[in-house]
């Protein structure tokens, strides 16, 4: 029981930093992406690596806190709003880039970015601080 706890706590960690691999790597295509096909094309292989990601974080999560019996504390319930609001911030980037971005007008592209930043930018400051946190305690 103890080797499949600590398995699945390695699992999380590695999905964490791999989660942050992919958000910095969304912030360095975006960032670089300067016609709105190409970056929509790329996003179509990229965003449902970080849903799986996060996916696969909210699972290991779940399994351990079933595994070692835990109840919710403050920090659990904290992991579990910010995986939600992940996934809710992805939804949201992927629904603009894909319905609310007219490619025909002039300077879509740059309203999307400043809006695509800013989710971004919430998802890597919500992983930092989740993990600054976890490892203060």
């Amino acid at each position: 029981m103890e080797a499949m706890y600590t398995t699945g706590l390695n699992i999380h960690y590695f999905g964490v930093i791999v989660l942050m691999g992919i958000v910095v790597f969304n912030i360095t295509l975006l960032s670089l992406s300067h016609h709105i096909i190409r970056y929509a094309k790329r996003m179509r292989i990229v965003m449902p690596i970080s849903g799986s990601l996060i996916a696969l974080i909210l699972f290991t999560g779940a399994v351990m806190m079933a595994a070692k019996h835990l109840h919710f504390t403050f920090a659990n319930s904290a992991m579990i709003v910010i995986g939600v609001v992940m996934i809710i911030l992805e939804a949201k980037r992927y629904k603009t880039l894909k319905r609310q971005t007219d490619i025909t007008k002039e300077g879509a592209f740059v309203e999307y970015k400043k809006k695509a930043f800013r989710f971004l930018g919430i998802e890597m400051g919500m992983l930092v601080v989740m993990t600054l946190w976890m490892m203060v305690q």
